[in-house]
């Protein structure tokens, strides 16, 4: 995966602070008042529910995209080769869970939601996860 086409290092900062802010919004959407709507005035494409959603996804998914793909302080050869076994790892498991949701429930609003968000998460968690067993079996300095 070539350095070039990653955001820098600051990003990841940005990327952890707007997926975090919005996961209590996400949480909490129902005492905000933004739950699924029962009425003819909240649907469609401008209504409020539909509104709330593309926003919080949307934003939740542009902040686990910059944090999962800006540059390490040390960006090698290493760290690309754990990148790209993370990345592949990723939408194995994203098209598993796309396969069994598609197969048990009819809700694409949560099949949408899983598949925007599940391999970035899981992708960001493998490749920390490889980083940090890496930093603790190398020999200590000094």
């Amino acid at each position: 995966m070539k350095s070039r086409f990653l955001f820098p290092y600051w990003c990841r900062y940005l990327g952890y602070a707007l997926f975090l802010v919005h996961v209590p919004i996400v949480m909490f959407r129902t005492e905000l008042g933004f739950d699924k709507p029962e009425g003819q005035a909240s649907h469609g494409i401008f209504g409020t529910y539909h509104i709330f959603f593309m926003a919080t996804t949307l934003l939740m998914a542009l902040g686990l995209f910059l944090a999962a793909f800006s540059k390490e302080k040390i960006e090698d050869e290493q760290i690309s080769q754990l990148r790209l076994d993370s990345l592949q790892w990723a939408i194995y498991l994203n098209y598993v869970l796309l396969i069994i949701g598609l197969v048990l429930t009819t809700d694409t609003e949560h099949i949408l939601f899983l598949n925007l968000i599940v391999p970035l998460v899981f992708f960001i968690i493998r490749f920390r996860w490889v980083i940090f067993r890496l930093n603790r079996s190398l020999p200590k300095e000094g």
